[in-house]
């Protein structure tokens, strides 16, 4: 095993997901000579590259470089940073960001079953889903998507 795999802090990083993929691309002095900055930190590394841009003037290409990013990724950090704050800096958690399986069709499908029988639970809306759409799809999944979709179109015409 090899030492970086070993170090605790690397695997707290990664587990936040703010493990640096290219520690060795920062070049910023602090980084370099203090024990206190980590290049391997991402989110510290974003932080002070944008600190240096806002209290201590340099340019926006010259700290990009020097922290390992290029210009579009120093936009990309500045603007996650003033929406955000600080945590705005984290990654966003990886996965779908909505209900992919469950299209405008299918939802209207299942509002209709609904509809005609009030009585469905969401397993067997979920049931339907699988036999009308050959989808698998979780009961909280349904639930989930019915309760986001537009009220207005939750009473669809027949």
């Amino acid at each position: 095993m090899t030492q970086e795999h070993q170090d605790p802090k690397v695997e707290s990083l990664r587990r936040a997901r703010v493990l640096n993929p290219r520690p060795e691309a920062v070049r910023a002095t602090e980084f370099v000579v203090s024990e206190f900055f980590d290049a391997r930190d991402l989110l510290q590394v974003k932080y002070e590259m944008l600190r240096k841009v806002t209290h201590e003037g340099a340019s926006i290409s010259e700290a990009a470089s020097t922290f390992g990013f290029s210009r579009p990724s120093f936009y990309e950090t500045r603007s996650a940073y003033e929406e955000g704050g600080i945590p705005g800096l984290l990654p966003k958690k990886p996965g779908p960001k909505r209900a992919h399986k469950l299209s405008e069709e299918v939802i209207e499908r299942l509002i209709l079953a609904k509809v005609a029988n009030p009585s469905l639970s969401s397993a067997d809306l979920a049931q339907l889903a699988r036999d009308d759409f050959g989808l698998r799809v979780h009961s909280r999944s349904v639930e989930r998507a019915l309760a986001r979709y537009p009220k207005d179109r939750q009473e669809p015409t027949l």
